[in-house]
């Protein structure tokens, strides 16, 4: 039975590295994949996505007005398809991630989302709070704060290298633009740590 998967992380935990691995092992075995990735994004070029360790591999783009359970449809009419693969999934819309579902549930064919749970701002990304809501399975992708701890959230840098507390959800960037840090670390960076009510306790 198919399903939809929602593989998450902070930035630069590798997502795109582990999506291109597993379109790569359909490939191997003779089966078919359909990459997606954000209209938007074309840090890797414009329909590709591109892993901060050098691969790449040509994808079909979403935006707002992609209906994903259409595009899958169609292209089994030319071929038979084994799984469809979306980089980038946070940038989905509520309705699109519903589309895959069907596309997973009506058409049989495995959905692999892979993208970013919250913003620079702790926020919900819309996509991924869909995927959260309906998906059947969701894995995690582990990265690290500069402490060593289990990195869950991600600051935005501004040209100056300081941490940037407001502004647009969405900016594209890389390494250079954003730094993922544990829960507290996050909170330290970002003016949350200390708050009014609790001045002269710093905890450990």
């Amino acid at each position: 039975m198919a399903k939809l998967y929602f593989h998450y992380a902070t930035m630069n935990a590798g997502k795109s590295t582990l999506l291109l691995q597993a379109s790569y092992n359909y490939r191997e075995r003779g089966m078919n994949t359909l990459l997606y990735t954000a209209r938007f994004d074309d840090r890797a070029g414009a329909g590709n996505i591109g892993s901060r360790i050098g691969l790449t591999a040509e994808a079909r783009t979403f935006s707002k007005d992609t209906d994903l359970y259409v595009e899958i449809g169609d292209h089994l009419l030319h071929e038979r398809l084994h799984c469809v693969f979306v980089d980038e999934a946070q940038f989905l819309s509520k309705d699109q991630v519903w589309q895959l579902a069907r596309g997973a549930d009506r058409l049989g064919v495995p959905v692999m989302c892979y993208g970013l749970r919250t913003d620079f701002q702790g926020e919900l990304f819309e996509g991924s709070k869909a995927l959260l809501a309906i998906c059947d399975e969701m894995r995690e992708v582990r990265t690290i704060c500069r402490c060593g701890k289990r990195a869950t959230m991600v600051v935005r840098l501004g040209p100056d290298g300081k941490v940037v507390r407001d502004g647009e959800q969405v900016v594209i960037g890389g390494n250079d633009r954003y730094v993922s840090l544990c829960r507290r670390h996050f909170e330290e960076e970002t003016g949350r740590w200390p708050s009014e009510d609790m001045v002269g306790f710093k905890g450990e």
